[in-house]
């Protein structure tokens, strides 16, 4: 019952972390709105592979060491804040999308989008968030114990990261129907841009804000 109840706190806290906006919800809309459903998911499964990160030093109990190290916490957020500006200056740069009759012409010279490399970005944006460290050390003390078998700390990481791949799968997969995608297609360019300014406004505010 104590394993029971630890799931569903965390499957409560989680869903509330992961569903309120930040860079990963931001990142899985543009991507999934710029290159389709599979990008989107593509993105979305380096998200929840970013949390194994924190879970790995969380679960050796490094998390507190890291929310409570100004030193260690500017490198993050350095790292972090950067990132986030890199991927919103991308968005800023967009371009319209041709013609539909010019489409397989673009396709055939624009090199394939190489999947390692999308999973790489959702995985780099999740793993260097600098608020990570303190949600984990949050979280875990509700119900981690020092007593805990580590079979049973695995059980709640690989919880946690197949609640975040759900939800951002999620989103991506309504973002890709035809119905929506149709809809954003003809202003995809505006949509990009208005995101990637969203990520440097994120990328900016993480290297401004005491965390």
């Amino acid at each position: 019952m104590e394993m029971l109840h630890g799931l569903i706190v965390i499957t409560f806290v989680h869903l509330l972390a992961a569903a309120s906006p930040g860079p990963d919800f931001v990142l899985v809309t543009q991507q999934t709105l710029n290159h389709g459903k599979r990008v989107g998911l593509l993105c979305s499964l380096g998200i929840a592979l970013g949390l194994s990160i924190h879970i790995v030093y969380s679960a050796f109990g490094l998390a507190a060491v890291i929310a409570n190290s100004a030193e260690a916490l500017w490198a993050i957020k350095l790292l972090g804040g950067a990132y986030l500006l890199y991927l919103g200056i991308k968005g800023l740069r967009s371009r319209p999308t041709l013609p539909a009759a010019a489409e397989p012409e673009l396709r055939a010279s624009r090199p394939a989008r190489s999947a390692l490399r999308t999973v790489g970005m959702g995985f780099l944006c999740n793993a260097l968030n600098p608020k990570a460290p303190i949600y984990f050390v949050s979280l875990f003390t509700i119900v981690l114990s020092p007593s805990m078998p580590l079979y049973q700390i695995a059980i709640y990481g690989a919880w946690i990261m197949l609640i975040q791949l759900g939800w951002f799968s999620s989103v991506a997969l309504l973002l890709s129907t035809p119905p929506i995608h149709r809809a954003f297609k003809r202003f995809s360019h505006w949509i990009d841009r208005v995101l990637g300014a969203a990520m440097v406004v994120l990328g900016i505010k993480v290297l401004t804000t005491r965390v």
